[in-house]
């Protein structure tokens, strides 16, 4: 499982490719696998590329957890596992499909994130505003984290 950390800024072209930053594609573990798997985020306005090995992680993990014979977790399923199949071509470039593209609401400038086991992929001026919120990290840290043993500084 590669894991994947860093923020990249982007540029795509025309057809909707971008070139993988060499700062994560040094992190990607793809030496005799090069496809990925994309789909829309059910958390934010962005899109999350997986290895295909971390994607087949991913699936074992929810057909591990669903009961597929329920209607609930059946449709999580199916929502969690919608997207396409991508393959990086010879210049490091992997290409966002259309509908994936508008979904997003991605333009020209985008950027890559590192979130664990998968990429983010967000449109420029989205994850500015997103990044600028005013969202209280210090807070929400205490309130998540100080119940796991995790060291606090000022």
């Amino acid at each position: 499982m590669s894991l994947l950390v860093g923020v990249e800024y982007c540029k795509t072209d025309a057809q909707g490719r971008f070139k993988m930053p060499a700062a994560i594609k040094k992190q990607l573990d793809i030496a005799s696998d090069n496809r990925f798997f994309i789909r829309k985020s059910i958390y934010n306005d962005c899109l999350e590329i997986f290895t295909y090995a971390n994607f087949q992680q991913e699936v074992s993990f929810l057909n591990g957890n669903l009961n597929l014979y329920d209607p609930d977790s059946k449709k999580l399923y199916r929502r969690f596992i919608e997207g396409n199949m991508l393959e990086m071509d010879s210049f490091d470039r992997l290409l966002i499909p259309d509908a994936m593209r508008t979904a997003a609401h991605l333009t020209k400038d985008i950027v890559i994130i590192g979130s664990g086991n998968f990429l983010e992929v967000w449109d420029n001026q989205t994850y500015k505003k997103v990044s600028e919120d005013n969202f209280d990290y210090k807070q929400v840290a205490k309130n998540l984290l100080s119940k796991a043993n995790v060291r606090q500084s000022d």
